[in-house]
């Protein structure tokens, strides 16, 4: 009786060929994965760091939404680079960025319209101009004709500036006069100046120190930043002023849009929505609880009436938009501002 090799060699044959089937498919789903990297200032704790916050839940969503297809590596901390040598990347490589003022001053000036002190006097009214305004579409349309880069979102980084200084309560602008503070940029320096104060631009890696040394006698921050530098162990006084909206800007390159299929675009949109929908619902939720722990740390809280509000407005306000005109911006980009605020 003759014995049949060729079914056991049939069956390797065949199992051969299903585990390299598998090894392919394997291969193709491995190489249809796409890595976006996502950069942006600031430490990895979501708890501290609202960036991170919205940039850990854009991850999950992204990934859930795409089915894995697209997947999110983060670089906090400015680990690619400081503001403008991450700008100059997600100008050249496909990559998304979270940018502030900094970061997107140089190449649109126009952006410090935005920061108009004492344009908006909560979330709601702050959330409206950047969702609904005719300056926000004009300006997502300037800087993708100027930087080839997209604006996809404006990032809520901690709610509203707060004055603070080590030297006495401020409650009108007459407060400030003699005394020095750190200036963020250019901007905020001419802020305090027609407050009477001097400002001086400073790095956030050294504000603490500054403050601790008396090199600065104050600063402003929201409280969340306040608390992310321990400014309350070197500050003892904390105006709730609303000066400015605190936010930063979700960058995104060209390339990197027009790769992706219409599902992945429209999966990438609808995350970027939902995870700043999450983030002004975390940044509003935690407010008054950040107040508190500045207070049980020792600082003196003061709430501004609103009719010291106004006073800090009349004086502050003109200034700014004066400085605005110095810097060659085009007026009908501040005429569009205050429209959409509701202030003209």
């Amino acid at each position: 009786m003759k014995t049949n090799n060729t079914l056991p060699a049939r069956k390797s044959l065949l199992k051969a060929y299903v585990i390299g089937i598998g090894a392919l498919l394997t291969s193709i789903s491995v190489s249809a994965q796409t890595t976006i990297n996502v950069s942006y200032n600031g430490a990895p704790d979501a708890e501290k760091n609202a960036v991170h916050l919205f940039a850990s839940n854009l991850k999950s969503l992204v990934e859930e939404k795409t089915n894995g297809e697209l997947s999110l590596k983060l670089y906090p901390n400015s680990m690619l680079g400081e503001e403008d040598e991450r700008m100059e990347q997600v100008m050249n490589t496909p990559s998304l960025n979270i940018a502030s003022f900094a970061g997107v001053s140089p190449l649109f000036p126009e952006i410090f319209v935005s920061a108009i002190p004492f344009m908006f006097s909560d979330f709601d009214a702050a959330r409206n101009f950047f969702d609904k305004g005719e300056y926000w579409k004009a300006s997502k349309n300037e800087f993708y004709t100027r930087t080839g880069t997209h604006l996809m979102a404006v990032v809520e980084e901690g709610g509203f500036l707060a004055f603070t200084n080590n030297t006495r309560p401020i409650r009108s602008p007459e407060d400030f006069k003699g005394l020095r503070f750190r200036a963020m940029d250019k901007s905020q320096v001419a802020l305090y100046e027609a407050f009477g104060a001097s400002g001086t631009p400073i790095p956030w890696t050294e504000v603490y120190m500054a403050l601790r040394t008396g090199v600065a006698d104050g600063q402003m921050n929201p409280p969340m930043y306040i608390m992310l530098g321990s400014l309350q162990e070197v500050q003892k006084h904390l105006t709730l002023a609303n000066i400015q909206y605190s936010d930063q800007f979700l960058v995104a390159n060209d390339e990197l849009l027009k790769s992706l299929s219409d599902a992945q675009r429209t999966a990438l949109n609808d995350a970027i929505a939902e995870a700043n929908e999450k983030n002004r619902q975390a940044v509003e939720s935690q407010v008054d609880k950040r107040i508190q722990f500045l207070a049980d740390s020792g600082m003196e809280v003061y709430r501004p009436t609103t009719e010291e509000l106004l006073a800090f407005q009349q004086v502050g306000q003109p200034s700014f938009l004066n400085w605005l005109s110095e810097q060659s911006i085009d007026q009908k980009w501040i005429d569009m501002a205050l429209k959409d605020a509701g202030m003209k």
